[in-house]
């Protein structure tokens, strides 16, 4: 438990797919993330907390599994994130902490994709070499990451 933090989780609409015509909303009208707010985004997750940023204050992102294309996938083409370049300079705007979780061993996501967000955002990437695609129930490393941004709010 986090002093003063009050954690949400909710079932994304469309998750298949994760259409960003339908999930920017959800987070803005459903979720009403705002300046106060530090989104957690794990793989289309982490797209959508990426692209909201470039358009809404935040104040803070946790990123696992980032990555900057639709890596030949067809759903992930459907999915509207990888249309257009990122606007990491906006996004670092309106972001005021940013940190990042990735493993080099990864099975759906090279590690070039992974860095790439890093060096868009400069964000504070943790780097393993044993973690996949984070889809273990224990993320103690995110609860702490977390306890440090209610540190600095």
């Amino acid at each position: 438990m986090i002093p003063d933090v009050t954690c949400l989780l909710s079932n994304m609409p469309d998750p298949v797919t994760a259409r960003e015509s339908i999930w920017l909303p959800f987070i803005q009208e459903e979720l009403q993330c705002d300046e106060e707010t530090v989104i957690i985004g794990h793989s289309s997750g982490a797209a959508a907390a990426m692209r909201y940023a470039e358009t809404h204050n935040v104040f803070g992102l946790i990123l696992v599994g980032a990555y900057t294309s639709d890596l030949g996938d067809e759903n992930e083409r459907e999915s509207g994130y990888f249309s257009r370049p990122w606007e990491w300079e906006q996004m670092r705007r309106n972001v005021g902490h940013i940190v990042q979780f990735g493993s080099t061993d990864d099975p759906f996501l090279p590690w070039e994709e992974q860095q790439a967000v890093a060096e868009g955002l400069g964000a504070v990437l943790h780097k393993y070499t044993d973690r996949g695609h984070f889809q273990n129930t224990q993320f103690p490393e995110l609860i702490d990451a977390m306890r440090k941004l209610r540190a600095a709010a």
